[in-house]
């Protein structure tokens, strides 16, 4: 029961089921045990593992991940100041150590992100990529046989 994904859910489960400020205590909970910031008004899939405890991982209240995704530590996924869309994540997405997702952004599902990529623009399916900004470098993969 100890891990964040597991807190996360069960703040998100009251949330849903309109149970008031429990969801919220639980979100700082997470942020204070775990530092990290993954509220629970954000949409995770089932399945999704926050590697190293979850440690500096930083999640948009309004995103959406889909199922099995691998966030390793001091990940970003965030908007910016001038739009209010958020990334939205499709299935089976890696997330390199330090990768930063911003924006009105759409990531397909078998998507592999580099270590500290800056993704700013759409993935499609079955993409890797890597660098500032993120480029495309290999398409047609599976996340599994990368991670």
């Amino acid at each position: 029961m100890f891990n964040v994904y597991n807190w996360y859910y069960f703040s998100h489960y009251l949330y849903q089921n309109k149970i008031p400020l429990l969801p919220k205590l639980i979100s700082y909970l997470i942020r204070f045990i775990f530092a990290a910031w993954i509220p629970h008004t954000a949409s995770i899939g089932k399945g999704t593992i926050f590697g190293y405890g979850g440690l500096g991982i930083v999640i948009h209240g309004r995103a959406v991940l889909g199922e099995d995704c691998h966030v390793d530590q001091n990940v970003t996924i965030g908007g910016t100041s001038k739009k209010r869309e958020v990334p939205n994540i499709g299935n089976h997405v890696y997330f390199g150590a330090g990768a930063k997702i911003l924006g009105p952004i759409k990531i397909g599902n078998n998507v592999v992100i580099g270590a500290n990529a800056v993704v700013i623009t759409d993935i499609p399916d079955g993409s890797l990529v890597v660098g500032v900004p993120a480029k495309i470098v290999k398409s047609g993969i599976r996340m599994q046989d990368y991670v």
